[in-house]
């Protein structure tokens, strides 16, 4: 990384908080030893805590405050009391060229009203969406939106699909990724107006992005394409899922070695493979769901993460800033505002 990338961080967001968000600042301290930290917070929690990691302290401010906000606050409460809450303060950092990015592990849609309210949506973007990692059989892909928007039209799958290919292209690395919509069949003529539509649009010749079409729900842990774009409805239901699956089968896996001494003595022979199943699987990995659309970088950390999430999910921001996502986004959508809705 290149010269210094200045982040906010809600100290005070997550079920760990600060401990958490200070340990993780640590640990992403090493990956990015130019990376600057702005904590928000009560600063007679943040400041021990630093004092324990004096190289961290030296790249250091803290901006005392006693407001937070609770994770079961609702939104529109926390936008119209929280001016001066941890989580409001690191976010207007942002806004007010202080820092390049905000990370925080605290009420989701407190952030997210928050940080629209703050840093605006960039031109050309109609609405800001929800988009996380998901792990699959060929390694990541992205998903859109994960909850910001339960309706969407055609235009704001478009939007989505052009932001998800900009993202994989920044954070995961990916030079043409594929982006699908996700429908109920593969088959053109499946799915409402909306989505075909937006597939429509996407198929032109000139459409700046690698368009798979459409794709199933099994598609997405096969990652038959890097970016599946869907409305934040289908997105949140299709992630919750997965991570349910996800602990049904850990418990299962877990209750079926301890079934008997056969399996006990199976599970001496399995572990080694076992962990390095766990650790590709591990949630800590693909921590940092990211609001994209916003003229600013803010990302999400889940609240039941610890400092190794954490820190990834710093990782998020920072890859954003330094590889110029903000600015890849404005130019696609110049490119896409180009393009005409074919007729279906």
């Amino acid at each position: 990384m290149n010269g210094a990338v200045t982040i906010a961080l809600d100290a005070m967001g997550g079920d760990r908080a600060p401990d958490m968000v200070v340990k993780g600042a640590g640990i992403a301290l090493q990956r990015f030893p130019h990376a600057q930290f702005r904590f928000f917070g009560a600063a007679d929690r943040i400041e021990p805590l630093l004092a324990k990691l004096p190289r961290l302290a030296q790249r250091s401010s803290v901006h005392h405050t006693d407001e937070i906000v609770t994770g079961d606050a609702k939104p529109s409460l926390a936008l119209r009391t929280g001016r001066r809450s941890s989580m409001r303060l690191a976010i207007d950092a942002v806004a007010d060229g202080e820092a390049d990015c905000v990370v925080s592990a605290g009420n989701t849609g407190a952030l997210m009203a928050m940080a629209k309210f703050a840093l605006k949506t960039l031109p050309g973007i109609d609405r800001p969406a929800m988009a996380s990692f998901f792990p699959t059989r060929r390694g990541e892909s992205v998903m859109l939106d994960l909850g910001a928007n339960v309706e969407c039209d055609a235009d704001n799958l478009v939007q989505f699909a052009l932001m998800g290919d900009v993202f994989a292209r920044t954070v995961l690395g990916l030079l043409q990724p594929t982006v699908g919509i996700l429908n109920i069949g593969s088959e053109e003529m499946k799915g409402h107006d909306e989505v075909r539509a937006a597939a429509a649009r996407l198929r032109a010749p000139d459409a700046p992005l690698r368009f798979h079409g459409f794709v199933e729900g099994d598609d997405i842990a096969a990652g038959t394409v890097d970016v599946v774009v869907t409305d934040g409805f289908t997105g949140n239901i299709a992630v919750k899922t997965a991570e349910g699956m996800a602990r049904m089968f850990s418990e299962f896996l877990r209750a079926a070695f301890k079934h008997s001494l056969t399996a006990r003595i199976g599970y001496v022979f399995a572990a080694s493979s076992l962990r390095k199943v766990g650790e590709r699987l591990d949630p800590r990995r693909h921590n940092g769901a990211v609001f994209l659309g916003l003229d600013g970088i803010a990302v999400k950390s889940h609240g039941s993460t610890d400092a190794l999430g954490f820190a990834n999910a710093i990782g998020v921001a920072v890859d954003m800033k330094v590889n110029g996502f903000l600015d890849k986004i404005r130019s696609g959508v110049t490119a896409l505002a180009a393009l005409q809705t074919p007729a279906l």
